[in-house]
Order: structure tokens, then sequence, then C-alpha cells
């Protein structure tokens, strides 16, 4: 069995996890909508569990007044070393700019955060918003143009998410204790139920099922994002979005390493 791309059916690809009712898959498995109230948020997983691929989905944030809600869309594995892959999208008061929060979590090991604005209304229209994740880079990328790149570094003895397989998870919940302004900006009820929807899911990635992945132990040229890096035009993409939209990176915050900053944030 090779690489499977999996397009279509979010009721083939997801199962609702949580929230009584608050997840719903509508028009006949092609649009997947989470909602929370004051009781409750709503989440859900991957059928499948993935080690590498290009994955991809459309969502459409939370509009209005979102402040305190927290849409996470995420790769992760299971365990207490487990590896990790965010997005996190922080709500807003009407008219500020969600909040595109990043991490990465190798073996149990995150505080790797990077966040940013967007160049657009994510709450407007429907974004995609992929993962492209192979045995040398995590690349984070929005409409196509990447935002960040996570190298792969075990020579410098930084662990990087090779080994584990890890499934797909999403989840709208209230963080008003510190997603909005450090958590001055507390959840208006008065606007629920909020809501964030997803459509147009795509995994051309490696299988995971009985401990083995379907994945051959050498690729085929079929599979690009195997080999995939950043070419000069997506590095320029890149520095231009870090240049223009980028708020925080951990690399450059002396504060919080006072020991030094840790060994990735030296490299190129």
């Amino acid at each position: 069995m090779m690489t499977g791309a999996s397009a279509g059916n979010l009721y083939q690809d997801f199962q609702i996890t949580w929230g009584d009712g608050r997840a719903k898959i509508l028009d006949n498995g092609q649009l997947l909508t989470l909602s929370l109230d004051k009781a409750s948020g709503s989440g859900f997983q991957s059928t499948n569990e993935y080690l590498f691929g290009k994955i991809d989905m459309q969502l459409k944030l939370v509009p209005g007044n979102s402040a305190g809600t927290v849409t996470a869309y995420y790769l992760s594995s299971q365990g207490p070393t487990h590896d990790e892959i965010d997005f996190e999208f922080l709500g807003n008061l009407s008219g500020d700019p969600y909040t595109l929060h990043t991490n990465v979590f190798a073996q149990g090991k995150g505080n790797r955060e990077m966040q940013f604005h967007l160049w657009f209304d994510p709450t407007k229209d429907f974004h995609t918003y992929s993962i492209l994740w192979n045995p040398k880079h995590i690349i984070f990328m929005v409409d196509g143009t990447p935002i960040r790149d996570f190298k792969n570094m075990e020579s410098r003895g930084v662990a990087f998410p090779k080994n584990q397989p890890m499934r797909i998870y999403s989840s709208l919940w209230n963080a008003d204790d510190w997603a909005t302004q450090g958590g001055r900006i507390k959840t208006d009820w008065t606007k629920a139920p909020f809501t964030a929807s997803y459509r147009n899911f795509n995994a051309d990635a490696c299988v995971w099922s009985s401990s083995t992945s379907n994945c051959p132990s050498r690729k085929s040229n079929s599979a690009d994002w195997w080999n995939q890096d950043l070419d000069s035009t997506s590095q320029e993409r890149m520095r231009w979005v870090q240049k223009n939209y980028m708020i925080y990176n951990y690399c450059t915050d002396q504060k919080r390493f006072p020991q030094g900053l840790p060994p990735e944030c030296s490299i190129a």
C-alpha cells in the first residue's frame, strides 16, 4: 500500500470526539463546524494516524467579537514524550486581528512559539492552512505561503518529530484566562454560540496502521513533499511574512532564555 492522498468526505476522515452535538458534519460530508457556548466547546480528530505528509485544511474562523476563544488545529502523538505541530488561532475584539500561534513539540518539549498576524481577515472566507512534515522540515503554510520552517537539527542535539505517528485534532474552546491580550479581554457570552468552519481536507501522507507506515523506505518522485524544502522564492516569501506579520519569535526572546537561546535559533 503506497502513500495515500485522501480528499473529500469528512465523515470518513474525522470523528467528532466531544461537545454534545456542538460539532457537526454537514453537506454530505463536505463541511464540518465546531461551536462553543458557555457550557462547552467541541472537537474532532482524524480517523487515521500519519507519519509524515502534507496536510491541508481550509478554515473559516469565528467572526465578530471572538475574544477569549481559541480555535486549535494541530497534529499530535500521545504520551508524556509526545510530538506535536500546532496552529492555534487566538480570537480578538471585533476589528482587531486574530493571532496565529504556532509551536512544535518534540519528545515532549515545546516552548518554540512563533506568532503572527494574518494579511487578510480569516473570518470572512475560507483559507488553506497546511503543514508539510517530512524527515528534514516542518513547514507551516497559509494559502501556500510558508510562514515558518522548523528544520531537522538533530545533528545539533535538537529533537525532531520523526518516529511517532500523529493524529490531526481540532477544537474550539474558551481560553479567556490567557488568549486575548494575556487574559485581559474576556469572552462575551452574549455573542455565543461561536462557530468555526472546516472544509476541503486533504492528506497526501503516510498512513500509520498496525505499527507500520505505508510509506516505502525510499520515496518515489511522485510524493514531492517527501523531499521538499523551500526554494529561494519560497524563502523570500517567508521572510516577507516574518518581517511584516510576525509578532513573537521565541528565538529573539532573550529574557525567556537567560542561559542562552535554544540551539536551533542560531542556525540560519
